[in-house]
């Protein structure tokens, strides 16, 4: 995500928010079922862990962003820091970085938790993603309060959206918006399925990449390729084609 090499004071910090809406996904398994929320997050995995072991300094959160809550994935309330990190890679055996494969397991085993409490009620089938940002800006707040004297934080928002946007959310989503810019926090977006006005926004108001994703089954070449080398020709394209679209979007929504 960070394409400049760090020094060692840079902490470059990558939050990823994922749209974990079940019923999109429900659907979605219909539709496509060789592309599942397993297959999804195992693209996030992807992306992660190559964040992560770029350099030592680098770090990863990642949230699920569900229709009835926001929850850590990783780091976890599970996630003890380099306490554990032994033990699993003694257990691993197959020379993994220990630290990734520490953070798959843990995100593998917070998403399953999440899936199995889910209890759809009602008409609550919009996925909370404003207050999922807003969360993601909380823990990059609290990242750089810890900081050692003479660090830098760099930080960054991903979000993977599936569902469709939510009217009612906009002026809280706004907010979670300007934030943003005024920390100089980008905000990237990978859409997996209509086009999203408000993270068209959100991508154009911070300066992050906003990516419509035509084949679902290369999500993780997509991440890869246009997220971590945001000055590729295709994921420049990309932005300057949905850059302006989003106007419509804010003339329609009742305030």
């Amino acid at each position: 995500m960070f394409p400049n090499s760090s020094p060692e004071d840079e902490i470059s910090l990558l939050v990823i928010v994922v749209d974990v809406n079940p019923i999109w996904w429900g659907q979605q398994a219909q539709r496509e079922p060789e592309f599942t929320l397993s297959k999804c997050l195992d693209a996030v995995m992807v992306l992660g862990n190559s964040h992560t072991a770029m350099t030592r300094t680098n770090k990863l959160a990642v949230i699920a962003s569900h229709c009835q809550d926001s929850h850590f994935l990783y780091p976890s309330k599970n996630w003890r820091g380099g306490d554990n990190v032994g033990d699993d890679a003694c257990s691993s055996g197959d020379g993994k970085y220990e630290l990734l494969s520490v953070a798959n397991n843990l995100i593998a085993e917070e998403i399953r938790n999440v899936m199995s409490k889910t209890e759809v009620r009602g008409n609550s089938t919009d996925t909370l993603l404003a207050g999922s940002l807003a969360k993601a800006l909380c823990y990059i707040n609290r990242v750089s309060k810890e900081l050692d004297v003479g660090q830098d934080l760099k930080s960054r928002i991903l979000v993977i959206k599936a569902a469709e946007d939510c009217a009612l959310q906009y002026m809280n989503f706004m907010n979670v918006i300007f934030a943003a810019q005024k920390q100089n926090i980008l905000i990237d977006a990978c859409v997996l399925d209509s086009d999203s006005g408000l993270l068209q926004q959100a991508c154009d108001i911070t300066g992050g990449l906003y990516l419509k994703i035509p084949h679902k089954l290369a999500l993780a070449q997509y991440l890869l390729d246009c997220l971590q080398n945001p000055t590729t020709t295709d994921g420049q394209a990309q932005k300057e084609e949905t850059q302006a679209s989003y106007m419509i979007f804010a003339a329609v929504t009742p305030m």
